[in-house]
């Protein structure tokens, strides 16, 4: 046996070693990425950092008010699957009082909601689930590059393909050319053949289901039931226990407006340039009830269990009629002021009343109502007192009537005015003094700026 020396095998060995490694070494390590892959992986990197995905918030009935801790949720204004941008409208949730309003904490997509329409809730409740994001123009736009993006690596597909096409391509022009070429007998065919009259059967079923709808209206008995908002179950429930708790009488009285109506008809537009707000009616009663309440403090008090509280101060309530019921938002400290200032603290409340934007706050208290039926065109009524008001008082619409004034007939505007009061606060004289006095400052304006009735 021949023996080759050591250091001519561990030399002759090296070369095939070196060619192992390299293969077993190009195994293990993968092929480096083509550009068109480089760019497909880096965007989606970028939108899984970018995104919180894997998070939901969760969204609770807020705080309504202190004396509020429950209501019904009245209508969802976005759907599972809508973007919403922070602080953005979601819910609203129906109280006795007020509409409440939920708004989105963080901006993102809604992924559940967890409370139907019309059902209750309570303060704290889960109410939604929002997966914060950045919103549906930033979400389509990284859907747009997914889409767009993969089309690199099928044109180095089509570039290789090339050839082969190429050899194809007289083939497939000829089969085209072949299907694209229609036939002219069935051209002219279908042009011979008169159209179909749909739109004539068209209207003949539609004066169809006019005749059947017609059939099924006729002498229809027909009922609809609908649930009370709690807001009118709450004035249902405060009308009645006012009917019930309180000793209500009305009286009547009529009143001239010729005065006030050419004093509102005299400074009505200078009002309306310098302060911007229209001279009516109301703000003139208002202070005419104002001074009355100072001469008969018992018609701004209430009764408090065994007690009688008696009040320096006018808070004036002021009916307002809205789509959803009425609703009597208060007048703060109406003794200290003015003619302009009322309207425009009327004007304002009653704005946003009937933009549900009024708040606990702006309908707590009160300690004197003033109703104005006469808008809607009422002659006289009989309005309720608003616990635990002691009386309120009903203006309605002005008209026309022939009148005695010193010794002749005439036609003057007339009012009908009403004082509802609860006559175990209130006696008559008291009640029937009070109008009077209304009566006298509204008929004559110039009372109003004397320091005492005369």
């Amino acid at each position: 046996m021949i023996r080759a020396p050591a250091r001519a095998l561990t030399a002759a060995a090296r070369p095939a070693a070196r060619r192992l490694a390299v293969r077993s070494f190009a195994r293990v390590v993968p092929k480096p990425m083509s550009s068109a892959v480089r760019s497909v992986a880096v965007p989606a990197l970028r939108s899984f950092h970018s995104s919180s995905l894997w998070f939901a918030e969760t969204v609770k009935v807020p705080q309504m008010a202190e004396s509020i801790t429950e209501g019904t949720l009245k209508q969802w204004s976005k759907a599972v699957g809508d973007y919403v941008k922070q602080d953005e409208e979601i819910a609203t949730i129906e109280t006795d009082k007020i509409d409440v309003s939920v708004n989105a904490p963080v901006a993102g997509k809604i992924v559940e909601l967890l409370v139907d329409e019309e059902a209750t809730v309570t303060v704290g409740q889960d109410l939604l689930r929002i997966e914060p994001g950045e919103g549906e123009g930033a979400a389509g736009g990284g859907k747009e590059e997914a889409k767009s993006e993969p089309k690199e690596p099928q044109e180095g597909k089509r570039d290789q393909a090339a050839p082969e096409a190429a050899k194809e391509k007289g083939a497939d022009d000829a089969v085209k050319k072949e299907q694209s070429t229609p036939a002219p007998k069935l051209e002219k065919a279908e042009q011979e053949k008169p159209a179909p009259p749909k739109k004539e059967d068209k209207e003949v079923k539609k004066d169809d289901k006019k005749d059947e709808v017609k059939e099924k209206t006729a002498g229809a008995r027909g009922e609809t039931r609908v649930k009370m908002s709690r807001m009118r179950q709450t004035i249902a429930q405060r009308l009645k226990a006012s009917q019930n708790a309180a000793a209500s009488l009305t009286t009547f009285n009529e009143i001239d407006m010729s005065s006030i109506m050419d004093f509102r008809k005299l400074y009505k537009d200078g009002v309306l340039k310098a302060d911007g707000v229209k001279l009516g009616f109301m703000s003139a009663f208002a202070r005419a009830s104002v001074l009355a309440l100072k001469e008969i403090p018992a018609a701004n008090a209430s009764i408090e269990g065994d007690s009688i509280v008696y009040r320096d101060y006018v808070d004036l309530s002021v009916a307002v009629a809205t789509p959803k019921g009425l609703v009597t938002p208060v007048v703060r400290n109406a003794e200290n002021m003015g003619l302009i200032d009322i309207e425009k603290a009327i004007a304002e409340l009653g704005k946003r009343a009937r933009d549900n934007k009024l708040g606990i706050e702006d309908m707590t208290g009160g300690s004197f109502t003033i109703s104005n039926g006469g808008v809607f065109g009422s002659l006289y009524g009989t309005p309720i007192i608003n616990l635990p008001q002691a009386a309120v008082l009903g203006m309605h619409a002005i008209k026309e009537k022939p009148v005695v004034v010193d010794g002749q007939i005439v036609i003057r505007p007339i009012m009908v005015v009403a004082l509802t009061y609860d006559h175990r606060l209130l006696d008559g004289r008291e009640a029937v003094t009070f109008l009077v006095r209304v009566k006298e400052y509204i008929e004559d304006p110039r009372r109003m700026l004397l320091p005492s009735p005369v």
